[in-house]
């Protein structure tokens, strides 16, 4: 599997708009066959900053930088941003999300 953290700095005038520019990539991306989750969230210390946190099957991954809709990301999310956005990405084992075994609720 896949884990791939991307952290997006959002100029001030698209920062409350983020979300919807970033729609038809996620739901394109959601639907894709090897895409496990891709799920947004926002920055508690700074609100111009979202990360996505995405997983791909081992396949899945390739296909997805590959697609139209990467493609389009690529090109018009840039203007958006204030700089390169930062990742990190890593094949790990494991097939999606489990139990935390640290705590446990009941």
């Amino acid at each position: 599997m896949y884990l791939i953290n991307v952290k997006f700095e959002t100029k001030p005038e698209y920062t409350d708009r983020w979300m919807e520019l970033v729609r038809d990539f996620t739901e394109s991306t959601r639907a894709e066959p090897g895409n496990l989750w891709f799920e947004w969230s926002r920055s508690v210390e700074n609100p111009q900053v979202f990360v996505l946190i995405e997983g791909f099957t081992d396949d899945g991954a390739g296909a997805h930088v590959n697609s139209d809709h990467f493609a389009r990301a690529m090109r018009d999310l840039p203007p958006a941003l204030l700089s390169t956005p930062l990742i990190v990405s890593h094949q790990v084992d494991g097939q999606g999300w489990g139990e935390m075994g640290e705590m446990s609720v009941e």
